[in-house]
């Protein structure tokens, strides 16, 4: 069974920069792809970012596109989500999720994942 945790969320000014890891167990992620996605107060989930394990497709929701940026380890078997130029509507809680196959169809959809990291949160404030 595969298992998530997020790490690396916390306090950061307007401009800053933070980088969250998506930490995988019980499984390689060879075979997975990987979606980050935040949730702010009062609004939906969003899917933010996109990551192909298998064969390393790429998308990125146009909101952070430029900005964030997925890079996977494949000796610790994580998948990091760099974070720049932060604004305070980033202030959300970020999660990893992970869904078996290759196509990138809805990836932006949370319905569409399996597997879920308990979140992590993330604050842009001066």
């Amino acid at each position: 069974q595969l298992q998530l945790v997020e790490s690396g969320g916390g306090l950061v000014q307007p401009g800053g920069s933070l980088r969250l890891t998506c930490a995988a167990s019980g499984s390689t992620l060879d075979d997975y792809a990987i979606g980050w996605f935040r949730q702010a107060p009062g609004k939906e989930r969003e899917g933010l970012s996109y990551f192909s394990n298998k064969n390393g497709a790429t998308y990125y929701t146009n909101s952070v596109k430029g900005r964030f940026t997925v890079s996977r380890d494949n000796v610790k078997n994580t998948v990091s989500l760099q974070m720049n130029s932060l604004k305070p509507e980033d202030t959300a809680v970020y999660y990893c999720a992970a869904r078996a196959g290759t196509t990138a169809w809805n990836w932006a959809s949370n319905w569409s994942y399996n597997y879920w990291g308990q979140g992590t949160q993330v604050t842009v404030s001066s």
